[in-house]
């Protein structure tokens, strides 16, 4: 926990309790969650408390949202470093249509896209979907 609390304090954020779980859960989960996956996961905490830390987290570049395609917003830890800037930081990400899990592909970046003069990109999302190495073995 004394890691987690160095990674709070290193980017501003209080340390809580909640706080503190909630990244635990993330860590040890290694892979993209919903909301709804957090607070079945902590089901007495109070939903809001839950919201705004992951809220906390986003705009702190300690998670990043993730949109698959399934209707629900996703999240997941960002790398080490990561600040989440649009030329330099944006990654792959796979949903796998039989188990319907959604993994970041961190090592297979999203290059630059320049936007016509007048544009402003402030988000880019480029989801691969099929079927992934667990399903694939069955």
């Amino acid at each position: 926990m004394k890691e987690i609390e160095e990674i709070l304090e290193r980017n501003k954020i209080r340390v809580t309790a909640s706080r503190l779980l909630v990244y635990r859960y993330l860590y040890e989960r290694r892979s993209v969650v919903a909301l709804s996956e957090i607070e079945n996961a902590f089901g007495r905490a109070d939903r809001s408390t839950l919201y705004r830390t992951i809220k906390t987290f986003e705009e702190n570049r300690i998670v990043h949202q993730i949109d698959d395609g399934t209707g629900v917003l996703k999240y997941a830890l960002c790398e080490p470093g990561c600040n989440c800037n649009i030329k330099s930081d944006l990654h792959l990400h796979f949903h796998c249509n039989e188990c319907n899990e959604t993994k970041c592909l961190t090592d297979h970046k999203i290059p630059p896209i320049e936007v016509p003069d007048g544009f402003v990109a402030e988000n880019a999302n480029l989801v691969i979907k099929g079927v992934c190495d667990k399903c694939n073995l069955n």
